[in-house]
């Protein structure tokens, strides 16, 4: 399972407790991804590979190229480059799909951006709602993602994830919302009604996608 972030990319197995984290960044192609992970998992054996892509995605495939890393994602051959088949799904939805207990359940990833996507009884929905407009001519993206916090600081950071949470949580119905991503560690406590998850419910996620082919979107 791959989990391709703006910061790093988080490389895991299921026979292995801890994944391995690749800094990846604005520069990052597609091909470069892949050659260091074959680089970081050489000596592993697996026939298939997850791939938790930072943005929409159609039959296994990008539909954009990602914002906050190189071009060259859409049109990259990814089965032929690691040589087994691949499932792509966005990357939310694959930690979405990890964290899921029952019900409708709405995930919100606080990361370089922010991550969105509902599972209502077992089928999952990816979301795309990080370039929303939220206030003062941003997005829900820049006030609650890695940079919202630089600039807003901590506590007004904290306070603004607070709304936007029950603002989304109250729109889509969710009796369930949970709270994952990388910048979810810098919350003292998360919202009431919530819970908080770690990053390898995306590895769990990306398992689940080739247990159960309805997941695939």
């Amino acid at each position: 399972m791959i989990d391709v972030g703006g910061t790093n990319v988080k490389v895991g197995m299921r026979s292995r407790k801890e994944p391995i984290r690749i800094p990846s960044g604005p520069k990052m192609t597609a091909g470069q991804m892949v050659t260091k992970v074959k680089r970081a998992t050489a000596g592993w054996n697996y026939d298939g590979v997850t791939i938790g892509f930072p943005g929409p995605t159609a039959k296994d495939r990008p539909l954009n190229e990602p914002k906050n890393l190189a071009g060259g994602w859409v049109r990259f051959d990814y089965r032929k480059a690691f040589g087994v088949p691949v499932r792509m799904v966005n990357d939310a939805a694959m930690q979405a799909l990890g964290a899921y207990r029952g019900g409708r359940m709405l995930f919100l990833g606080l990361g370089t951006g922010l991550g969105s996507a509902l599972v209502v009884d077992g089928e999952l929905a990816p979301l795309e709602l990080a370039h929303l407009p939220y206030r003062n001519g941003k997005t829900y993206e820049e006030y609650v993602g890695k940079a919202g916090r630089q600039w807003l600081g901590e506590k007004r950071w904290r306070r603004h994830v607070a709304r936007v949470v029950a603002l989304l949580a109250h729109g889509l119905q969710a009796d369930d919302v949970v709270i994952g991503g990388g910048e979810a560690k810098r919350l003292e406590a998360v919202p009431e009604g919530t819970r908080r998850v770690g990053n390898d419910m995306a590895m769990v996620g990306g398992l689940r996608l080739w247990l159960d082919s309805k997941h695939r979107t």
